[in-house]
């Protein structure tokens, strides 16, 4: 397939990668990102793609490997919390500031109750919070399916009784 006919390709099918993304993102401005940055990986990428496989198929193969690419990446960085704000600045700093550090607090807790989570149930919940499905959950980590769905159901259930507070 030519450069030309793939990039035809790829304009035809525009608007399921548009829907796709924001499927995925639940956030237009987010949508039209993972868009432009699916597209632009598969113009870089297109001797990659064999005339014998589905474009569309392929298309939305690297749209989600892109958005749970950005959606790890930015688990990674909101797990770098600034440890240095400590709780005797929140009496000098401005109302502004003050919601920063509330925030900073939940974010705290948060990953508190994540990381008490046994590694066994903490690794399927990561993969389903990061877009996989309980049957591809099931299948890389070689577990039956109900096991992965009572899992999910427990970590839920756990999440829901010890963050109460922030449900107010």
């Amino acid at each position: 397939m030519g450069k030309v006919e793939f990039t035809q390709g790829i304009l035809d099918i525009q608007p399921d990668l548009h829907r796709f993304a924001y499927k995925l993102t639940a956030d237009r401005d987010s949508a039209n990102d993972l868009v432009q940055d699916c597209v632009l990986q598969a113009l870089d990428n297109h001797e990659k793609f064999t005339y014998s496989k589905n474009l569309k198929g392929w298309m939305y193969t690297l749209m989600r490997n892109i958005f749970v690419n950005n959606y790890r990446r930015s688990v990674r960085e909101m797990n770098v919390i600034d440890d240095t704000y400590s709780i005797n600045q929140q009496y000098l700093i401005e109302d502004e500031d003050a919601d920063r550090f509330e925030f900073t607090y939940d974010m705290k807790q948060l990953y508190r109750v994540i990381h008490s989570i046994p590694e066994e149930m903490k690794v399927p919940f990561q993969m389903f919070v990061a877009g996989f499905k309980y049957r591809e959950i099931a299948d890389k980590l070689g577990l039956p399916m109900g096991t992965v769905k009572s899992r999910l159901f427990f970590i839920r259930k756990r999440l829901k009784e010890e963050l109460k507070d922030f449900s107010s």
